[in-house]
């Protein structure tokens, strides 16, 4: 009988993880995935185009939870994911990164005694101030097995004590832009619709807390993005919790141009032609250099540390980039394979 693995997933770098992992689930006859899907991303083009694009089985499970205060929205979580597991008896638990579904589904877990395994496990950036810094060591301080995708991930544990059940396996998201970049690049019309031709642009995002819910703070991103802007024109696709806030610059703003998130082969084809990415997103600084595209971290830390180190990343207090080279850390392009694999030894064991 095949064991039963429950997946949770909320957000859109969640959903780009999972595509990977849950495609290497499908081909091993003794596991079977349940998908849950926590509606922390409610927007349609944050959410079901991601499963249309990167043939993701629709989830087994919607729970509908989005909006609200951290505490709340996880909370909300928390309690219909313990009704969820209570009903599916999982063998074990996926969860991915370090949002609220991350949080909500390791601690569900965790207080059922069922094996949490966490997916990018290891990431630090040293600020406690950003929510995603609590979820990623909460998670990983309650998980079984823990499925790192840079040695650095590996020596962050080390330092807090955690070696038991660490595997260094490479990058998911590497996965599967190696799986469907060329579709990306031959099926996505974006550039033509936006009228774009590739290197003349650069595409910018924002959406974490510390920059979007601080008022002052979030106008030095955009006072920012518009002295970049003068330089190369933008692209700003806009996360639905900023939507209302870049209301006002995008009537005054003849460099950027504003668009509703984009589906995962659309800004796949977007990244793979821009000159620039500016963001402050964990998962694009990555997306950038997968498409060897130089990024600006719109933040004053990364979790993301080689992508600095080798040159393609830098942080915008920093002015210049260091001396270029390529990070073998990420892998081959296997890690989901790696991680069924761990799995099944876990689970047999």
């Amino acid at each position: 009988m095949a064991h039963p693995v429950m997946t949770i997933v909320g957000a859109r770098p969640q959903m780009i993880k999972a595509a990977a992992v849950s495609r290497a689930l499908g081909q091993a006859g003794d596991l079977r995935e349940v998908l849950v899907h926590t509606g922390q991303h409610f927007d349609a083009n944050m959410s079901d185009v991601f499963f249309d694009d990167l043939g993701i089985p629709a989830p087994a499970h919607h729970l509908d939870v989005s909006g609200g205060a951290h505490g709340a929205m996880t909370g909300r979580m928390l309690e219909r994911l313990e009704e969820v597991m209570v009903s599916e008896k999982p063998a074990a638990v996926i969860v991915y990164g370090d949002t609220n579904s991350t949080l909500a589904g390791a601690l569900a877990a965790a207080k059922l005694h069922i094996p949490v395994l966490h997916v990018e496990a290891g990431l630090r950036s040293f600020n406690k101030r950003m929510p995603e810094e609590i979820n990623r060591i909460v998670a990983d301080h309650v998980s079984s097995l823990l499925l790192c995708p840079t040695r650095v991930a590996v020596a962050n544990l080390a330092r807090e004590g955690i070696t038991s059940g660490v595997h260094w396996v490479g990058d998911v998201m590497f996965d599967v832009i190696v799986d469907v970049r060329s579709k990306a690049l031959t099926r996505s019309s974006v550039l033509e619709r936006l009228g774009l031709k590739d290197k003349e642009y650069g595409v910018c995002t924002v959406h974490r807390a510390e920059n979007a819910d601080d008022a002052q703070r979030f106008g030095k991103v955009i006072a920012y993005l518009s002295r970049e802007a003068e330089r190369l024109p933008l692209v700003f696709p806009v996360h639905p919790r900023i939507r209302r806030r870049v209301a006002d610059l995008a009537q005054r703003s003849r460099r950027i141009t504003f668009i509703d998130p984009l589906g995962y082969l659309d800004m796949c084809r977007l990244m793979a032609g821009a000159r620039i990415v500016l963001t402050d997103s964990g998962g694009m600084q990555k997306e950038a250099y997968f498409h060897r595209v130089p990024c600006v971290t719109l933040r004053d830390e990364t979790e993301w540390v080689e992508t600095v180190e080798s040159g393609w990343n830098r942080l915008w207090t920093s002015p210049d980039y260091a001396p270029r080279r390529d990070i073998p850390d990420y892998g081959d392009g296997n890690a989901s394979g790696r991680i069924v694999d761990l799995v099944r030894a876990f689970l047999a064991a």
